[in-house]
């Protein structure tokens, strides 16, 4: 039998002894006046009663009422006091039993198992025996492993539901987190208490054909005759049945109630659970919510109770019953009845399922647009945001849902923009507090009605309009704003209405605001001037915000996720929350010269700060769903889009994603699927690293297979050394089980053997140092086993070798400055945050002396150095440094080529040929690395000046010629375009190209092949002229030189084939030969 933990909480402010002590020392009293005896005194005595003092067995366990004189008495005063005590409980008992039956809904009967409802009418007879107030909280652990909570409440007041949601235990912060799998809501019909049962954890047994045939026997015989149109319009309470649907055929519903819970299908009535059944198809397999109002025709005053059906697809329960409560009462409607069910939607999780039978309040109606605004805020409310829920639910309630999410936004939006003007007067918190105060929330409503009209799907503001209202309102604030910094970040909310392009404000099945911002409305007062990206995306929704920042109309990079420890980091982060994902696009921006696509970046800043590890992982998995969602809204072309969105972009964009950190093969799955369900023109190529039809970059090793090359140049150039016949030594940051390091670990014993050493690695469990070389066969297995470096075993270590790990401060400090304290050759960032060496320490990177601790850096990772921190450290040390943008290109040339093989080919195609396509494109990453690794360097020699300088210069120099040809390109017939798609050709893998070049056409957006036709061609010419070359055309002139170029390269290649037919001496062939491939197209053309 389940054990029943009984807790007796008394009412707020009332001091009231226990009901057992009360009890006990009333009947002393009675006793001890009622008997002849003369007074007796009481001492302290050990009891001679084992039966109710089996652990009383020493002379200090005393009890008060006990005679120490006579023991005939205490036995006289046991008995009388039981048989009083259980006088009184009989008659509570008689007193509370045709009070509970007659007061508790006739469904609280149906629906609650018959031994629950003995242990609620024991308990509340315990409380009134005891003349305590009607509040008890009763846990009950049942044999499968679940737990049931029953809460007992004096009164029905409107909100006392919601103050018992904020009181459960087991929500996604807590860490012994359990799931909420059913909820039941009970009110007495006198209003006298409230009894609400609240169920955690799942039922352990799954349902078969047999279990649901038996205990769904009423639903399926009910549904039978619903396809047999054997059941009248209504039943017998007047209720509409649903009408015939495939969906209720009998192999169908037996499928769906083998999701179900066996208690959901026991206690569920026929009609309700059809009904339930349609809003569970409405939204299964997705993220949506399906919300259904009907009267409720079971009692006299219908006109007055509502039933409200709510079915949320992959939510948390405990979330969707608080929110949908609060919704509730914030609209005055008092909750009389619900349940909550959870049904199993395979890979999706589940469906939560909410009925609740509510009555307006407080003057409130029950009328068809009071639903209409609240069906549309239950299916908003899955998707607030916190400060968003805190400022329509609770500070501001009339501003509404639609007007707090444009606040908060906006509210957001400024942070990295004000915040550098004065950090603390403009921190996140200070803005929201600020904009929403009762003084200026006013305006700010002004502003968001202002948003809402500029973007309404009847009846735009055309851009006079806007202008004009606009100054309207900046002249209000001027004269009625006084507060400086509220005035200026109400100005800066104007400003970014002008400054959108697109919004989703309107769609219906949003799961997120989004818009599409004009990159200039970033820009902060007095910041240095620096490249404008060419759009940004801006996303605001449950517990995250997130950037897509590109650099081009078709670009395309990777979606990382940011997930802060503390309050205090999730802060800081928010803060330069643009900046870094600006850093980041422009960084991909340099690095994807040598393709078609622009760079961009997105970052996604999610708060899982408190959560347990459940709990996070559901908040970031929601938090890729609702980001990707929204800049599906905002790029795809469909009649939903086209009838609920306003777009002042002018073109079709089109952009593509990949996989950075913290996104799992399980986000990219749903991102594809959730693509092609949206209308995207090429769904398999919208996100790169797809397990079956892409090429996983830690699988193959793609980035490091590039980096390798340019340490390999770097190794020969700069410190004279033959790694494939000299030692060297290298230190690392990144684990043996990351994706950059782990496969660098491996291609340099593949490559290097012994001749490698590699004197330390650190990630975040803890590093490894050894001055003679960690063990290459430990290292290995840590590789091939995915294991992080604090497993290395200590006892393969040399002399002076050390393990240092992260859960002691020693090891935390060791592990943070390894990558400057160990001295190698070359040290290789291949892991670690933005940042790591800045401005304020890249001096801890130097000895004593003043010589660095390595005088090669080759960029694993992004922006693991600062460009200050660079130039310093050529400058005061001579370290030369191939940066990231150069060094770790080879990952995104990899996902360009995922990108082509997706429209090219059909999946079954790729992966037919994937062995083969893999082998050419790890062959085309060798020859683009080493062909710009030998520039830097052949230019750096050449004409000085900083590595990382010269490797903005070539990206800019294949960039700016890549603009150049692709305006030029867009005025080209035809005929003229279809004569220079070999360029095109000849950059694909040869085995993608013989499958699929023949479809360019049919399957290739037409922009994409103008722009992978002209950075073929850029990167062909700067490559092989140099970025001089480049760099002293005229911007007007390039494309034509360029063009000419590809002629002249023609010509030149006749003209070899020519001479290869001639006798004349080998030598002299050689030699001929060679100077009309360095520079015979260049002295064509006539320009040196």
């Amino acid at each position: 039998m389940a054990t029943m933990i009984l807790r007796l909480t008394t009412l707020a402010g009332k001091s009231r002894q226990s009901a057992s002590k009360r009890l006990l020392h009333q009947q002393t009293r009675a006793l001890s006046t009622s008997l002849d005896d003369p007074p007796i005194h009481l001492t302290p005595q050990r009891s001679h009663s084992t039966q109710f003092n089996s652990n009383s067995n020493s002379n200090a366990d005393f009890r008060s009422w006990q005679a120490a004189h006579n023991i005939d008495i205490q036995r006289v005063t046991q008995t009388a006091m039981i048989h009083e005590l259980t006088q009184q409980q009989t008659r509570s008992i008689e007193k509370v039993v045709p009070w509970f039956l007659s007061t508790m809904p006739a469904p609280y009967f149906r629906q609650v198992p018959e031994s629950f409802r003995l242990d609620h009418i024991k308990a509340i007879s315990a409380i009134k025996d005891a003349n305590m107030d009607m509040h008890m909280n009763l846990k009950t652990h049942l044999p499968d492993g679940r737990q049931v909570l029953t809460f007992i409440r004096p009164g029905t007041m409107p909100g006392l539901l919601l103050q018992m949601i904020k009181e459960l235990p087991y929500n996604q912060r807590s860490e012994e987190y359990m799931p909420l799998s059913r909820v039941q809501i009970y009110s007495a019909e006198d209003d006298s208490m409230s009894l609400n049962l609240f169920v955690y954890g799942e039922e352990g047994k799954k349902l078969t054909e047999a279990d649901v045939t038996m205990t769904g026997s009423h639903i399926l015989e009910y549904a039978q005759q619903l396809m047999d149109e054997t059941l009248p319009p209504t039943d017998e309470y007047g209720r509409p049945n649903p009408r015939p649907n495939q969906i209720f055929a009998r192999e169908r519903l037996i499928q769906h109630m083998e999701k179900c819970s066996e208690s959901y299908i026991i206690r569920s009535d026929p009609r309700r659970f059809l009904s339930q059944f349609e809003l569970f198809e409405r939204v299964s397999g997705s993220d949506n919510i399906s919300v259904t109002i009907e009267d409720s025709f079971l009692d006299g005053n219908n006109e007055e109770h509502y039933w409200i059906d709510i079915a949320l697809a992959n939510t948390l329960p405990h979330f969707a019953l608080e929110q949908t409560t609060q919704l509730l009462y914030l609209h005055s409607f008092d909750v009389l009845r619900a349940h909550l069910d959870n049904v199993t939607d395979g890979d999706n999780g589940t469906v939560t399922l909410l009925r609740m039978l509510v009555t307006p309040q407080n003057g409130a109606k029950g009328d068809e647009p009071t639903f209409n605004l609240l069906k549309q805020e239950l299916k908003r409310s899955k998707w607030l945001t916190p400060s968003t829920m805190e400022l329509v639910y609770e500070k501001q309630p009339w501003l509404g849902v639609r007007r707090g999410e444009i606040i908060t936004a906006m509210c957001t939006i400024m942070h990295p923009i004000m915040s550098k003007q004065n950090a603390i007067a403009f921190s996140k918190g200070n803005i929201i507090e600020t904009v929403t105060k009762d003084r200026y929330v006013n305006h700010a409503a002004a502003i968001a009605d202002l948003f809402l009209d500029r973007f309404d799907p009847k009846d735009p503001l055309s851009d006079k309009e806007l202008e004009q209202r606009s100054e309207d309102l900046k002249a209000i604030i001027d004269n009625e704003v006084e507060d400086t910094p509220a005035q200026e970040l109400l100005i800066k909310m104007i400003d970014i209405i002008k400054y959108t392009l697109k919004t989703n404000i309107y769609m219906n099945n949003r799961y997120a605001l989004g818009l599409r911002l004009d990159p200039r409305i970033m820009v902060s007062e007095g910041e240095p001037p620096r490249d404008t990206p060419y759009g940004i995306i801006f996303s605001h929704g449950r517990r995250f915000d997130g950037y897509h920042v590109r650099f081009r109309d078709i670009a395309r990079g990777g979606m990382r996720l940011v997930t802060p420890p503390s309050s205090e980091q999730f802060s800081l982060e928010s803060a330069h929350h643009y900046d870094e994902c600006y850093g980041l696009a422009y960084a991909q921006q340099l690095k994807n010269k040598d393709i078609p696509e622009g760079g961009s970046k997105a970052v996604v800043l999610i708060d899982t700060v408190g959560m347990s590890s459940i709990g996070r992982n559901f908040v970031m998995r929601k938090s890729v769903k609702a980001f990707v969602d929204t800049i599906l809204d905002l790029i795809v072309d469909t009649d939903e889009t086209r009838e609920e969105i306003v777009s002042f972009v002018g073109k079709k964009e089109v952009l593509y994603l990949g996989p950075d950190e913290q996104v799992i093969p399980e986000d990219i799955d749903w991102v594809i699927k959730r693509a092609a369900q949206r209308g995207y023109d090429t769904p398999a190529a919208f996100m790169s690293s797809k397990p079956r039809a892409g090429i996983n970059h830690k699988e193959y090793g793609v980035t490091s297979e590039g980096l390798n090359v340019y340490l390999d140049v770097a190794l020969r150039h700069v410190l004279k050394i033959d790694p494939k016949e000299e030692s060297f030594t290298v230190k690392i940051t990144g684990g043996p089980d990351g994706d950059v390091a782990g496969n660098e670990l491996k291609i340099l014993f593949r490559e290097y053997g012994d001749n490698a050493k590699v004197v330390g690695i650190a990630d975040g469990t803890g590093c490894a140092e050894d001055p003679n070389g960690l063990h290459w066969e430990e290292l290995l297995r840590l590789v091939n086993n995915n294991l992080p470096i604090d497993h290395f075993d200590p006892s393969k270590l040399g002399e002076g070798g050390a393990v240092h790990k992260v859960d002691t401060e020693e090891g935390v400090k060791a592990r943070n400055s390894m990558h400057n304290r160990v001295q190698a050759d070359a040290f290789i960032p291949a892991g670690g945050r933005p940042n790591t060496i800045n401005i304020q320490n890249y001096n801890h990177f130097l000895n004593t002396d003043g010589t660095p601790s390595s005088p090669l850096i080759v960029e694993g990772a992004n922006l693991f150095v600062t460009d200050e921190a660079r130039q310093l450290l050529f400058d005061e040390a001579g370290v030369i440094i191939v940066k990231d943008s150069s060094a770790n290109k080879a990952g995104v040339i990899t996902s360009s080529y995922e990108i082509c093989a997706a429209m090219l080919l059909s999946e079954e195609e790729f992966y037919q040929n994937k062995p083969q396509i893999v082998s050419e494109v790890l062959d085309k990453l060798h020859e683009y690395a080493r062909m710009e690794a030998e520039l830097l360097f052949r230019e750096f020699e050449n004409y000085g000046g900083s590595l990382p300088q010269l490797s903005k210069v070539v990206s800019g120099a294949v960039n700016a010629a890549t603009d150049a040809l692709t305006v030029a390109l867009e005025s080209f017939s035809d005929e003229d375009k279809e004569k220079l798609l070999p360029l095109f050709r000849a950059h694909l893998p040869k085995t993608m190209a013989d499958l699929g070049f023949e479809k360019v056409h049919e399957r290739v957006p037409a922009q994409y092949i103008t722009n992978a036709v002209a950075s073929c061609l850029a990167s062909k010419l700067v490559y092989k002229e140099g970025t001089k070359f480049v760099e002293t055309l005229p911007k007007d002139k390039l494309a034509d030189v360029a063009l000419r170029y590809l002629e002249a390269e023609r010509e030149i290649a006749l003209l070899k084939d020519a001479l290869e037919g001639t006798e004349m001496p080998e030598k002299e062939k050689e030699s001929i030969l060679k100077l009309l491939d360095a520079g015979g197209a260049r002295t064509a053309l006539r320009v040196f």
